[in-house]
């Protein structure tokens, strides 16, 4: 599962897997790490620079092969060596704080050996793009039954299956209304 971070997520898919009996392996979104570790990046250099940008890329490679715990205590080392004022030495300790809070959902290096995906642009997109771009037009007022009937058609659509699907329902909407001898299992009451 992919998450931001926020205590009461985390509680949530805790709960619920708990209540199930599953085990789910939990991951931050990558790009929320990021932002954290751009901004203590901006800490050490001026932003925009090549400085800044090979600091963050070169934390950011090390969170992902698994080394989270020794960038955290590796930038606030650093923080400490070269006594940032308090004002930029926040911006290190909040990112310290992040890493170090969630060490459990930065296994990166696990979530790419199994392929597993590490932000969820993807997902963001597709709901974008089933969901937004057609439900969140202005004006538009839907049920729940006619918000799920357009959500499923979009999906059969995207997937590249409405033509299967078609003939199916087609298929199934002939046997309503075309029933074989046998299959009739009702009596007349009038």
């Amino acid at each position: 599962m992919l998450v931001d971070g926020a205590r009461h997520q985390l509680d949530l898919i805790s709960a619920e897997t708990g209540r199930r009996g599953v085990t789910v392996h939990v991951l931050l979104d990558f790009v929320h790490v990021a932002e954290y570790v751009w901004a203590a990046a901006h800490a050490f250099h001026k932003p925009g620079t090549t400085e800044a940008e090979a600091w963050a890329a070169d934390r950011l490679t090390a969170i992902l092969a698994g080394q989270a715990a020794h960038t955290a205590a590796e930038m606030t080392s650093q923080a400490e060596r070269e006594h940032l004022p308090a004002a930029r030495r926040e911006a290190v300790d909040t990112c310290d704080r992040y890493l170090t809070g969630h060490l459990d959902q930065l296994r990166y290096d696990t979530a790419l050996e199994n392929g597993w995906p590490i932000a969820t642009g993807a997902v963001e997109g597709a709901c974008r793009h089933l969901i937004a771009d057609r439900l969140d037009i202005t004006g538009a007022r839907w049920s729940l039954h006619g918000a799920e009937a357009v959500l499923r058609l979009r999906a059969v659509l995207a997937n590249g299956d409405l033509d299967r699907y078609w003939r199916y329902h087609a298929a199934r909407e002939h046997e309503r209304l075309y029933p074989a001898p046998g299959q009739r299992n009702y009596a007349p009451t009038a």
